[in-house]
């Protein structure tokens, strides 16, 4: 039987919720309770959370952490990340600790070029594009000024715009190839309507453009928009010491630490089955920060493995040397992202969390949230080079798996104490709980 339903957006979230109940669950009322439970009490800020995108029904919440200790060009920050991924927050924090110690974090942006482009076909002389755009080309930027205007005074706007020929890839595909500087906002609606001007001005300026024939003045747009691949707007996060101060694991020698971690980094830049698992732990890091700031994660996963492809093979982010006795490892991400606009105005957990990271620019926000990558990078590299990553993983994962057998507080108490010394996994959890309950019964 068909559940479609005509002119589900029109109606009002409780009908909405009341309709779903209905369809898709044997017990409506039970449904119903638990959507409700997850509604925020303060009515104002519930309102404001349904606005956030359409035919909201309730809150779908992630874990708030926070990593202290982090020291980054000789700043202290606490960074809040979200994510529900236990043992994260956990090592972020350690790889702080081990560094603050160590002369911190340091973090550099490199550049900050966004990109957008109009995309057109053109069938017709390409000498006579290049003479059009070259006569079109003031014309973009001083009939943008209405939209540029705001952006110029905070010391952005459209920094050049170029005509591309892609005819070699598709027949009679080119762009307009614009970059931008977009300062403290992420700028995707700053860079999308500049875009879709310019794609109104080539279109009615081709029209009336006397050298071109008529078949030559119907040019084509096909889209106008920004790219998340962002090569230009990149930052860097590094650490450094001498090798003798990697001397915190005493079941292995610094020179060997140091050995096996480089070569781990190694095989993730050469073998891209390990290198997506190595960049995953990067993001682990990285998208959890961008959450808790607000910013467009899955704008900056798209950029971020693009970036890692770009030698035309995917490849770690991450990078170590040993050179005059000094280990060395770091990370250059491109990073789009913003610290006005969008949510970050309007989610209380965002304003709370930027509050928190002593209200950023742009271009700060940039260097913690790399630093966040590489803390994490160097976490799981250090753990899967000396004990293996399932030892502190799965410690830190216990408490997830005694809720889903649904321990109670005097269980849970006894298995994180048995557990202290014994390999954990869901199965030797289990027995454990097991085995308490027979006693008990």
């Amino acid at each position: 039987m068909s559940k479609a339903i005509a002119g589900f957006s029109k109606l009002s979230k409780d009908q909405k919720i009341a309709w779903i109940a209905k369809e898709y669950f044997s017990n409506p009322d039970e449904a119903i309770a638990l959507i409700q439970k997850y509604w925020n009490n303060d009515a104002e800020v519930q309102k404001l959370h349904d606005e956030f995108i359409e035919n909201t029904i309730t809150n779908f919440y992630l874990p708030l952490g926070i990593a202290p200790n982090f020291s980054i060009n000789g700043k202290d920050y606490t960074i809040p990340m979200a994510i529900e991924e236990s043992s994260v927050v956990a090592a972020a924090s350690k790889s702080a600790k081990f560094w603050a110690t160590r002369g911190g974090f340091k973090a550099t942006v490199l550049n900050t070029e966004k990109i957008g482009q109009v995309h057109f076909m053109f069938k017709g002389d390409i000498e006579k594009l290049r003479s059009f755009f070259a006569t079109v080309k003031p014309k973009l930027f001083s009939e943008t000024e209405s939209i540029t205007g705001n952006m110029q005074k905070r010391g952005g706007g459209i920094l050049d715009i170029e005509l591309r020929d892609k005819t070699d890839l598709l027949p009679n595909y080119y762009q307009l190839h614009a970059t931008f500087e977009t300062v403290d906002s992420m700028g995707a609606n700053f860079i999308n309507s500049c875009l879709e001007q310019f794609a109104k001005i080539l279109k009615s300026e081709a029209e009336i453009y006397s050298d071109f024939n008529e078949g030559e003045k119907n040019l084509q747009v096909v889209m106008s928009i920004l790219s998340n691949y962002v090569p230009n707007c990149v930052v860097r996060a590094e650490v450094s010491c001498p090798v003798s101060d990697l001397n915190e694991d005493k079941s292995i020698s610094p020179e060997e630490f140091a050995e096996k971690f480089i070569t781990a980094v190694q095989i993730a830049e050469v073998e891209p089955f390990r290198a997506v698992t190595h960049n995953k732990g990067i993001m682990n890091g990285i998208d959890a920060v961008i959450l808790a700031t607000g910013n467009d994660f899955r704008a900056v996963e798209a950029g971020i493995h693009a970036y890692a492809s770009r030698e035309g093979k995917y490849s770690s982010l991450s990078h170590a040397t040993v050179e005059d006795g000094i280990f060395r490892f770091w990370i250059d991400v491109p990073l789009a992202l913003g610290t006005v606009g969008g949510l970050t105005s309007l989610h209380p957990l965002v304003k709370l969390s930027m509050e928190m990271l002593g209200k950023p620019s742009a271009k700060e926000l940039m260097q913690i949230v790399a630093v966040a990558g590489l803390a994490q990078n160097f976490a799981a590299l250090r753990s899967l080079t000396t004990t293996g990553i399932q030892q502190g993983h799965m410690k830190m994962h216990l408490m997830n798996i005694l809720n889903q057998l649904q321990a109670t507080e005097a269980e849970k108490q006894k298995a994180v104490k048995h557990f202290e010394k014994n390999t954990v996994s869901h199965s030797a959890a289990g027995d454990f709980i097991q085995e308490l309950r027979k006693v008990n019964a």
